[in-house]
This record gives C-alpha cells, structure tokens and sequence, in this order.
C-alpha cells in the first residue's frame, strides 16, 4: 500500500488507523471537518503550511514498514 498526494484526506482516514493520527501530528487538525475529506492531501498540506513530499515520504515508510 503506498498514497500520493494526490489522494482525498478522505481515502487516506480510511486506509490504516494510523493515518489520522500522523495528519494531525502534522497540524492538520481539521480531519472531521466535512470540506477536509474531499481535499487532496497536497492541498491540505498547502493551506496548513506543511511540506507535502515529506509527509507523503513519513506515511509511505509507515505504510512499508507494515
């Protein structure tokens, strides 16, 4: 299993239980918030300031190491 950041917040809160914890450890706070789950996590990451290929990179090495 490996995301993109292409992918909807949506799909990623749904594919491993870790995943919305990771987003949040990020600063992305917002994860109930309806609006946030068809954002793609690039534009999450853009409106919250975070460095996208590097949180991609942190879930991708969780996701492998499983």
């Amino acid at each position: 299993m490996k995301i993109e950041k292409t992918m909807l917040i949506g799909e990623l809160i749904h594919m491993d239980e870790l995943i919305p914890q990771m987003l949040m450890g990020a600063g992305m706070h917002c994860l109930g918030c309806p609006a946030s789950q068809a954002e793609s996590l690039e534009e999450a990451c853009m409106v919250h300031g975070i460095d996208c290929d590097a949180l991609v990179g942190q879930i991708n090495e969780y996701l492998a190491a499983r």
